[in-house]
């Protein structure tokens, strides 16, 4: 049975408001480190982690959790995502080199996995305290509003994020948003996919593209996106599975604009990423 939506975020607020909020723009250079070179780890993260486990766990008696630090020290962890038992997947802080720069720009995610498939999701501005909850079939919501994807009227004023070297230094890439804004409109990466899904959700940015395919960064904000009405899919137009590690992901607000930048960018750059493959 899966536990009360409302609950888990009230939990996830409590944690964040105890272990995360009071540490924003007062780490000291010792509680920051890096797990590779780019890739930040603060005090705060490790704290949100145990706790927000500390405190899951107990909401759905049999459950685990697979978090971003605890699999960065064993990768094993995974292979709970393909087992039987409930799984809390957690992104205790998304946007640390944000949070670590002192910058705004951070989310709180947390999805919970039943059978290799996403049946919640949860994503958290702990900074402005925004909450996004999804359960699958139930839509989803900020507060008692309804959230619904959005596209502009003219593509020109379409705006998304887009990652992936291969990606970002493909013929089409160059050809589109090379110059800046492009046919297609503008690209804006914010260093933190929380904050960049809930945008998406939010009708204010329309599309997005990512290779980085972690578990804890997009099993919830897929199923967030998919009931706010969008249209997700992994870049040969296969469903995502939090357990399965793709290529490339594709997010749009509708179908005609998938097949749009699947054809124009997503399916050449990967022809061009296989041709170099091959060298």
């Amino acid at each position: 049975m899966i536990p009360d939506l409302q609950r888990v975020a009230d939990v996830i607020r409590e944690v964040a408001e105890r272990e995360l909020v009071p540490h924003f723009v007062t780490l000291s250079a010792e509680d920051i480190g890096e797990k590779t070179p780019g890739d930040f780890v603060t005090a705060v993260d490790l704290a949100m982690e145990k706790a927000l486990a500390d405190a899951l766990v107990p909401l759905l008696p049999g459950s685990l959790v697979v978090g971003e630090e605890a699999v960065h020290d064993d990768r094993g962890i995974l292979a709970l995502l393909e087992g039987d038992a409930p799984v809390w997947v957690l992104d205790p802080l998304d946007g640390t080199g944000n949070f670590a720069q002192g910058l705004p720009i951070v989310a709180v995610i947390v999805a919970l996995v039943i059978k290799g498939e996403t049946v919640a999701g949860w994503i958290y501005d702990p900074l402005n305290g925004r909450m996004a909850i999804a359960g699958k079939g139930e839509g989803a919501f900020m507060g008692s509003h309804r959230l619904k994807v959005a596209r502009p009227a003219e593509d020109r004023s379409l705006n998304g994020s887009i990652y992936g070297r291969f990606v970002r230094l493909s013929e089409p890439y160059q050809r589109i948003w090379g110059r800046g804004r492009g046919s297609l409109g503008n690209v804006f990466n914010a260093r933190c996919v929380g904050q960049e899904y809930l945008a998406r959700i939010k009708g204010r940015m329309h599309f997005g593209v990512y290779t980085r395919m972690n578990p804890w960064d997009h099993a919830a904000g897929f199923l967030l996106h998919q009931e706010a009405g969008g249209i997700a899919r992994m870049g040969d137009g296969s469903d995502y599975r939090p357990a399965e590690r793709g290529f490339v992901c594709l997010l749009t607000p509708d179908e005609d604009l998938w097949q749009t930048m699947h054809e124009q960018l997503i399916k050449p750059a990967m022809a061009e990423e296989a041709a170099r493959a091959k060298q």
